[in-house]
């Protein structure tokens, strides 16, 4: 069943695979050397991008969630070697753009979505010490500092809260008393489409890059028949229940709350779509990124 508002059976089938196809395809590119060794990292990293990309297609499309941790492997090896190749690439200035919390909106909502993804999918140890060493960015933020301590314990915790547009609601869901956790956090997840596009000028620093809004925020309306789209999901709301045990009970069957995710076995969360053309079976593979193979991880 697709679990994402648009799109149906036909169009996830063919994006889906699509997005595998495009996956190969770049590692075959990253063997070749570099034509430009400058672009080379932010390419390797453009591979990482995919991974998660694909993740998120493939829970809209409704396959099975055990489909989606086989793309931490690669996601992790493409990301590490997109910073090993960035280190004799990047100036310490850019260095700190592309990473920090506080000046890169986009990067910390992604953050949050991969710590999202990796406690609701339970990966193993090392590969949540790999995501936190790249990650990084510790001591930063009170509330993803926080669902990060809830499996490692050892995480410094911020002081203050970096984006309080649209994430002071979530926060307040977390600090709620627990019989009214349940209502703020469906406030959250309801606002947060609307409030996430401009999150950004909340901040107390300012970006390293003027936009509009984060980078996905349109895909489900520009080039939605290129492929672009793969869901508009709130997976820092997963995360805080999973770290904090919040009751989601008014979240699940909303727009944009990926309830499936701690649902694994069902039944689904999302309300059933009338579907005329019957979804194609995708096969998941086990995606053990070039560098992994390279390097013989699993």
């Amino acid at each position: 069943m697709v679990r994402a508002p648009l799109g149906d059976s036909r169009y996830w089938s063919e994006w889906v695979a699509y997005g595998d196809e495009r996956i190969a395809r770049a590692l075959e590119n990253a063997r070749a050397p570099a034509r430009d060794p400058d672009y080379a990292p932010q390419y390797v990293y453009t591979i990482a991008q995919d991974h998660w990309h694909q993740m998120l297609s493939r829970y809209s499309a409704g396959c099975p969630v055990a489909d989606l941790p086989p793309y931490f492997p690669g996601l992790l090896d493409a990301w590490e070697e997109a910073e090993r190749l960035g280190a004799s690439v990047w100036t310490p200035e850019q260095q700190f753009t592309r990473h920090s919390w506080r000046v890169n909106y986009d990067h910390y909502i992604v953050c949050f979505w991969l710590v999202g993804l990796g406690l609701a999918l339970e990966i193993p140890d090392d590969q949540w010490r790999r995501l936190l060493a790249l990650i990084g960015n510790e001591g930063e933020d009170v509330l993803l500092d926080r669902v990060i301590a809830s499996r490692s314990p050892e995480r410094k915790v911020g002081a203050a809260l970096l984006y309080p547009k649209p994430y002071g609601r979530l926060l307040a869901a977390v600090d709620a008393p627990v019989e009214t956790q349940a209502s703020k956090l469906e406030a959250f997840v309801s606002h947060w489409y609307q409030e996430v596009r401009t999150g950004a000028k909340s901040g107390s620093d300012p970006q390293a890059v003027s936009y509009k809004h984060p980078y996905w925020y349109t895909y489900g309306d520009e080039n939605f028949e290129g492929g672009a789209y793969f869901g508009r999901w709130c997976v820092e709301a997963v995360a805080a229940v999973k770290a904090f045990g919040l009751d989601d009970s008014q979240c699940l069957g909303l727009e944009h709350y990926p309830g499936d995710l701690l649902r694994p076995d069902g039944p689904s969360t999302h309300p059933v779509r009338q579907e005329i053309v019957p979804p194609a079976p995708v096969v998941a593979e086990t995606k053990v990124g070039f560098w992994g193979r390279l390097l013989g991880r699993r």
